[in-house]
Order: C-alpha cells, then structure tokens, then sequence
C-alpha cells in the first residue's frame, strides 16, 4: 500500500506533512510505504520517505490549480507500485482508512459536493494504480492552453478524462464528507451548536476556507459563512 502526498510553494509548512503521516498510520492497518514529492523537505519526519518533486514546464505567473497533481500520471512516477493513496495535505483523518484499499475498482474519488449534480471529482482523495493512463499527462503536456480553456482546475480535468474513460468512481459519500458543507449545523444553530464529524466518516475533506488550523478556532474566512469553534480537530490532526 502506498500512500502519497505534495507539498510546493510555503501555502503548508512541513508539519502538515507529518500530521498526515501521524494520522495515517494511527488509521491503516498493516505495513505502508508513504511518499511526499516536494522540493523542500526541510522539516519533515524521518519515517516520511520524501521525493522530487516531478518537474511539470508551467507558465510563470499562473493562479494555483493543482495542475501539478498530474504528475502522479508519469511512466515510471516515484518508481511506486500497486495500489495508491494520494491525499492533499490538508484532510484530517477521523477514522480506519483500510477500507479505501479493500474496495474493488481502479480509479476512485471523492465526489465534488461543491457542485454535486456534476460528475466531477474533488482530488483531495483518490486512488489509483502507478503507470496506469499516462495519456491523461500526456494530453495536458500537449495541449496546456487548450485544457486550460475548457476546464478551470486539476480535479476537473482529470474527473473528464476518467470519466470518458469509463474509469471514475466515486467513495461512498459518508467516508470522505466536506467539512463546510457537512459538518457545520444549518443556519440558526451553527451559532449555538459545534461543528460534528457526521456518521461513518472517515476523511475529512477542507477545501477552499477553513483549512483545519482556521476551523480549530472558528474561522470560515467567509462573513457569511459563520460557526462556533471545532476545537476536536485538535484531536485527530496531530503527530
């Protein structure tokens, strides 16, 4: 079993990194391999085996879209194989993660509920198998601007091409809930009830606003977006 993550830029300092290592090991039963493909491993624990980070030629100047994920799509990426666990360093694990590797398929995603009528994937969540459709990188690499047109971030692009594929399947929705969108209580109450972790979750999703440190205090970024503190994050995202 492999499980994967990327760190570029300062957006997340090395301690997420080793939070993720921490809670997966607390959540998977049996021996793993963990990667983490940065240009900086400064920081980072030792029982993380850290990587390059895969070189993908990049216009300067860019908005961040995650474009760099991809990459995990190379021949030969991170000389890995069999099943693989890739999670952006931002999820917090509540519960066992072995069942993402005892379900059957080839490629699975969290399903965006950002836009849940779509089939679009949210790719803070997916397995796949190493060298397996180099052709999504491929096209990207080929046809940048084009792509860049007519999808606006990573998760979609990948979520279209899986999916034209026939290969896109989605966890079951209660193992990888978005914090924002189901773990706060509905307008009145989340003034007077504390965000929950909701039944048979397993990963939480934060995307956007709050990252965890930002929910652990109470703070959704968002004026409209209010709720009370979610100080039990403190015990789940923790080396």
């Amino acid at each position: 079993m492999n499980i994967i993550c990327m760190k570029w830029g300062d957006k997340f300092p090395p301690h997420y990194v080793n939070r993720l290592y921490a809670m997966v090991r607390r959540n998977l039963t049996g021996d793993f391999r963990f990667v983490c493909f940065t240009e900086n491993g400064t920081g980072i624990r030792d029982e993380v085996e850290v990587q390059p980070l895969p070189e993908l030629d990049l216009p300067s100047g860019l908005p961040e879209r995650g474009w760099r994920k991809l990459t995990v799509f190379a021949p030969g990426f991170g000389g890995l194989e069999g099943p693989t666990l890739f999670l952006d360093l931002d999820v917090v694990i509540v519960d066992s993660i072995d069942p993402f590797f005892d379900i059957e398929g080839e490629f699975f995603i969290a399903h965006d509920k950002k836009n849940p009528a779509k089939m679009e994937g949210n790719s803070s969540i997916f397995r796949f198998i190493p060298g397996s459709y180099p052709e999504i990188l491929q096209n990207f690499v080929d046809n940048f601007e084009q792509v860049r047109g007519e999808v606006r971030h990573e998760q979609a692009y990948l979520s279209r091409e899986m999916h034209r594929a026939g290969k896109m399947q989605f966890w079951p929705d209660e193992w990888v809930p978005s914090f924002k969108y189901k773990c706060l209580p509905r307008f009145p109450m989340n003034f007077f009830v504390d965000p929950f972790i909701p039944d048979d979750a397993k990963i939480l999703i934060f995307h956007g606003l709050p990252n965890p440190p930002e929910a652990v205090e109470g703070k959704s970024g968002k004026w409209y977006r209010h709720f009370k503190p979610a100080r039990w994050i403190e015990d789940y995202w923790c080396e």
